[in-house]
Protein backbone atom coordinates (compact mmCIF):
# COMPACT_ATOMS: atom_id res chain seq x y z
CA UNK A 1 0.00 0.00 0.00
CA UNK A 2 2.76 2.74 0.95
CA UNK A 3 4.44 2.27 -2.76
CA UNK A 4 0.75 2.58 -4.13
CA UNK A 5 0.80 5.88 -2.69
CA UNK A 6 4.11 6.23 -3.41
CA UNK A 7 2.81 6.00 -7.23
CA UNK A 8 0.09 8.13 -7.04
CA UNK A 9 2.34 11.23 -5.37
CA UNK A 10 4.96 11.12 -8.23
CA UNK A 11 2.30 10.81 -11.28
CA UNK A 12 0.37 14.03 -9.18
CA UNK A 13 4.41 15.48 -8.91
CA UNK A 14 4.68 14.84 -12.63
CA UNK A 15 1.24 15.92 -13.52
CA UNK A 16 2.12 19.58 -11.65
CA UNK A 17 5.37 19.51 -13.33
CA UNK A 18 4.01 19.33 -16.59
CA UNK A 19 1.76 21.73 -16.43
CA UNK A 20 3.96 24.42 -15.12
CA UNK A 21 6.21 23.33 -17.58
CA UNK A 22 3.65 24.21 -20.35
CA UNK A 23 2.18 27.32 -18.41
CA UNK A 24 5.72 28.77 -18.70
CA UNK A 25 6.64 27.66 -22.14
CA UNK A 26 2.97 29.57 -23.38
CA UNK A 27 4.05 32.57 -21.39
CA UNK A 28 7.64 32.70 -22.98
CA UNK A 29 5.89 32.75 -26.30
CA UNK A 30 3.05 35.04 -25.68
CA UNK A 31 6.01 37.47 -24.33
CA UNK A 32 7.95 36.58 -27.32
CA UNK A 33 5.44 37.75 -29.28
CA UNK A 34 4.02 40.95 -27.87
CA UNK A 35 7.63 42.07 -27.15
CA UNK A 36 10.65 41.31 -29.44
CA UNK A 37 9.50 39.46 -32.97
CA UNK A 38 6.06 38.31 -34.45
CA UNK A 39 6.20 36.51 -37.46
CA UNK A 40 3.48 37.50 -40.76
CA UNK A 41 2.80 36.22 -44.35
CA UNK A 42 3.13 38.60 -47.51
CA UNK A 43 -0.39 38.12 -48.92
CA UNK A 44 0.17 40.69 -52.15
CA UNK A 45 2.73 42.30 -54.49
CA UNK A 46 2.07 45.56 -53.35
CA UNK A 47 6.25 45.70 -52.27
CA UNK A 48 7.45 43.79 -54.78
CA UNK A 49 10.15 43.30 -55.79
CA UNK A 50 11.69 43.43 -52.03
CA UNK A 51 8.48 41.67 -50.78
CA UNK A 52 6.68 38.88 -52.82
CA UNK A 53 4.00 36.91 -51.79
CA UNK A 54 4.60 33.84 -49.76
CA UNK A 55 7.23 35.22 -48.01
CA UNK A 56 7.30 34.71 -44.28
CA UNK A 57 9.05 37.88 -42.21
CA UNK A 58 9.78 38.36 -38.96
CA UNK A 59 9.56 42.11 -37.47
CA UNK A 60 10.82 43.27 -34.34
CA UNK A 61 8.97 44.97 -31.98
CA UNK A 62 10.78 46.46 -29.69
CA UNK A 63 12.79 48.59 -32.27
CA UNK A 64 9.40 51.11 -32.68
CA UNK A 65 7.74 50.38 -29.07
CA UNK A 66 4.88 48.89 -28.28
CA UNK A 67 1.04 49.98 -29.66
CA UNK A 68 -2.22 49.42 -29.30
CA UNK A 69 -2.00 46.20 -31.44
CA UNK A 70 1.61 45.24 -30.04
CA UNK A 71 -0.76 42.02 -28.27
CA UNK A 72 -2.90 41.71 -31.01
CA UNK A 73 -5.89 40.12 -30.86
CA UNK A 74 -5.46 41.30 -27.52
CA UNK A 75 -5.70 45.18 -26.77
CA UNK A 76 -2.30 46.56 -25.76
CA UNK A 77 -3.49 49.54 -22.95
CA UNK A 78 -1.96 52.16 -24.85
CA UNK A 79 -3.91 55.41 -26.62
CA UNK A 80 -2.04 57.23 -28.52
CA UNK A 81 1.82 56.64 -29.57
CA UNK A 82 3.32 53.66 -28.16
CA UNK A 83 4.70 52.75 -25.20
CA UNK A 84 8.13 52.97 -25.00
CA UNK A 85 8.01 54.33 -28.46
CA UNK A 86 10.92 54.37 -30.57
CA UNK A 87 10.63 56.99 -33.97
CA UNK A 88 11.06 54.53 -37.21
CA UNK A 89 13.20 55.85 -40.07
CA UNK A 90 12.30 56.96 -43.16
CA UNK A 91 12.67 54.27 -45.36
CA UNK A 92 11.65 51.22 -42.82
CA UNK A 93 9.58 48.17 -44.02
CA UNK A 94 6.75 48.66 -41.49
CA UNK A 95 3.93 46.23 -40.27
CA UNK A 96 0.71 48.13 -39.45
CA UNK A 97 -2.86 48.35 -38.91
CA UNK A 98 -4.70 51.15 -40.91
CA UNK A 99 -7.52 52.80 -39.03
CA UNK A 100 -11.01 50.58 -39.05
CA UNK A 101 -8.89 47.78 -40.61
CA UNK A 102 -8.69 44.02 -39.44
CA UNK A 103 -5.61 43.09 -41.25
CA UNK A 104 -2.16 43.61 -41.17
CA UNK A 105 -0.39 45.65 -44.07
CA UNK A 106 3.01 46.22 -44.88
CA UNK A 107 4.59 48.91 -46.72
CA UNK A 108 7.65 51.45 -47.05
CA UNK A 109 7.76 54.78 -44.29
CA UNK A 110 8.74 57.26 -46.17
CA UNK A 111 7.27 60.32 -44.46
CA UNK A 112 7.55 61.00 -40.82
CA UNK A 113 5.39 64.05 -38.79
CA UNK A 114 5.83 67.50 -40.35
CA UNK A 115 7.21 66.03 -43.65
CA UNK A 116 5.68 67.31 -47.05
CA UNK A 117 5.21 64.34 -49.38
CA UNK A 118 4.90 64.43 -53.15
CA UNK A 119 5.23 62.34 -55.97
CA UNK A 120 6.24 63.97 -59.88
CA UNK A 121 6.66 62.01 -62.22
CA UNK A 122 6.84 58.99 -60.36
CA UNK A 123 10.11 60.40 -58.43
CA UNK A 124 9.52 60.79 -54.59
CA UNK A 125 10.05 64.09 -52.94
CA UNK A 126 10.78 64.57 -49.19
CA UNK A 127 10.67 68.41 -48.11
CA UNK A 128 10.77 69.04 -51.51
CA UNK A 129 13.92 67.12 -51.93
CA UNK A 130 13.81 64.20 -54.74
CA UNK A 131 14.85 60.51 -54.07
CA UNK A 132 16.95 59.74 -56.44
CA UNK A 133 15.48 56.73 -58.87
CA UNK A 134 18.54 54.75 -60.86
CA UNK A 135 17.74 52.17 -64.00
CA UNK A 136 19.20 48.65 -62.67
CA UNK A 137 19.92 45.64 -64.96
CA UNK A 138 18.81 43.79 -61.40
CA UNK A 139 16.21 41.11 -62.45
CA UNK A 140 13.27 40.97 -59.76
CA UNK A 141 12.61 37.72 -57.82
CA UNK A 142 11.82 34.72 -60.21
CA UNK A 143 8.35 34.83 -59.13
CA UNK A 144 7.80 38.14 -58.89
CA UNK A 145 4.44 39.60 -60.50
CA UNK A 146 5.95 42.46 -62.17
CA UNK A 147 4.10 42.38 -65.52
CA UNK A 148 7.06 43.79 -67.38
CA UNK A 149 7.38 46.97 -64.91
CA UNK A 150 10.96 48.45 -64.73
CA UNK A 151 13.27 48.05 -61.97
CA UNK A 152 14.98 50.72 -60.50
CA UNK A 153 17.15 51.38 -57.47
CA UNK A 154 15.56 54.55 -54.99
CA UNK A 155 17.54 55.74 -52.44
CA UNK A 156 15.16 57.56 -49.28
CA UNK A 157 17.27 60.41 -47.16
CA UNK A 158 20.61 59.14 -48.08
CA UNK A 159 20.14 55.33 -46.77
CA UNK A 160 20.96 52.16 -48.72
CA UNK A 161 19.12 52.04 -52.08
CA UNK A 162 16.36 49.53 -52.41
CA UNK A 163 14.42 48.19 -55.60
CA UNK A 164 11.08 49.49 -56.45
CA UNK A 165 8.88 48.50 -59.20
CA UNK A 166 7.57 51.02 -61.91
CA UNK A 167 4.95 49.53 -64.25
CA UNK A 168 3.50 52.72 -66.17
CA UNK A 169 4.94 55.98 -67.37
CA UNK A 170 3.00 58.72 -66.37
CA UNK A 171 0.47 57.39 -64.42
CA UNK A 172 -2.16 59.28 -62.67
CA UNK A 173 -0.30 58.25 -59.31
CA UNK A 174 2.80 59.23 -60.52
CA UNK A 175 1.71 62.98 -59.99
CA UNK A 176 0.04 64.22 -56.66
CA UNK A 177 -1.00 67.00 -54.79
CA UNK A 178 1.44 67.83 -51.63
CA UNK A 179 0.68 65.84 -48.58
CA UNK A 180 1.58 67.44 -45.11
CA UNK A 181 2.22 64.61 -42.95
CA UNK A 182 0.54 65.67 -39.19
CA UNK A 183 1.76 65.51 -35.88
CA UNK A 184 1.50 61.41 -34.77
CA UNK A 185 1.34 60.11 -38.28
CA UNK A 186 3.47 58.26 -41.05
CA UNK A 187 3.31 58.34 -44.89
CA UNK A 188 3.54 54.91 -46.49
CA UNK A 189 4.02 54.39 -50.04
CA UNK A 190 4.54 50.53 -51.77
CA UNK A 191 7.48 49.64 -53.46
CA UNK A 192 4.82 48.44 -56.60
CA UNK A 193 4.50 51.66 -56.56
CA UNK A 194 1.39 51.26 -59.67
CA UNK A 195 -0.26 48.22 -57.62
CA UNK A 196 0.04 49.87 -53.88
CA UNK A 197 -3.36 50.98 -52.55
CA UNK A 198 -1.12 52.97 -50.03
CA UNK A 199 -1.02 56.52 -48.37
CA UNK A 200 -1.19 58.18 -51.51
CA UNK A 201 -5.31 57.59 -50.97
CA UNK A 202 -7.81 57.90 -48.75
CA UNK A 203 -9.49 54.75 -47.62
CA UNK A 204 -11.08 52.45 -49.14
CA UNK A 205 -8.95 52.45 -51.88
CA UNK A 206 -5.97 52.77 -49.65
CA UNK A 207 -4.67 53.36 -46.11
CA UNK A 208 -4.16 57.48 -45.77
CA UNK A 209 -2.05 58.46 -43.18
CA UNK A 210 -1.07 55.98 -40.29
CA UNK A 211 -1.33 56.67 -36.69
CA UNK A 212 1.90 56.01 -34.55
CA UNK A 213 0.00 53.71 -32.24
CA UNK A 214 -1.19 51.22 -34.92
CA UNK A 215 2.47 50.31 -35.78
CA UNK A 216 3.17 46.92 -34.92
CA UNK A 217 6.95 46.33 -36.02
CA UNK A 218 9.73 47.03 -38.58
CA UNK A 219 10.38 44.04 -41.11
CA UNK A 220 13.74 42.95 -40.10
CA UNK A 221 14.17 39.68 -42.64
CA UNK A 222 12.64 36.84 -44.37
CA UNK A 223 12.77 33.34 -42.53
CA UNK A 224 11.74 31.72 -45.60
CA UNK A 225 9.50 31.91 -48.81
CA UNK A 226 7.50 29.47 -50.20
CA UNK A 227 5.27 29.42 -53.70
CA UNK A 228 1.49 28.15 -53.26
CA UNK A 229 -0.05 26.50 -49.93
CA UNK A 230 3.07 25.16 -47.71
CA UNK A 231 2.47 23.72 -44.45
CA UNK A 232 5.42 22.71 -41.65
CA UNK A 233 3.55 19.71 -40.94
CA UNK A 234 2.54 18.62 -44.32
CA UNK A 235 6.28 17.41 -45.76
CA UNK A 236 4.46 16.54 -49.23
CA UNK A 237 4.29 20.18 -49.54
CA UNK A 238 8.09 21.37 -48.65
CA UNK A 239 9.51 20.78 -52.52
CA UNK A 240 7.39 24.61 -52.89
CA UNK A 241 10.06 26.33 -50.50
CA UNK A 242 12.05 28.94 -52.26
CA UNK A 243 15.72 27.90 -51.90
CA UNK A 244 16.79 31.23 -52.83
CA UNK A 245 15.15 33.44 -49.76
CA UNK A 246 15.95 32.00 -46.61
CA UNK A 247 17.05 34.41 -43.84
CA UNK A 248 17.22 36.98 -46.55
CA UNK A 249 18.03 40.69 -44.88
CA UNK A 250 14.74 43.39 -45.93
CA UNK A 251 16.24 46.71 -47.40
Amino acid sequence: MPDAAQNKEDEGDNLRSLFLTILWALFIAFFLRVFIFQPFTIPSESMEPNLIRGDYIITSKYSVGYGRYAADPLPFPVKNGRFLEREPKRGDVIVFKPIDETQHFIKRLVGVPGDRIQLIDGILYINDTPSPQLSTDIAGPRDARNYGAAVKVETIAGRNGHLIFDEVVNRPSDNTGIYVVPGGHYFMLGDNRDNSGDSRFDQPRGIGFVPAENIVGKAEFILLSARDEFSIIRPWTWNNVRGDRFFKGIR
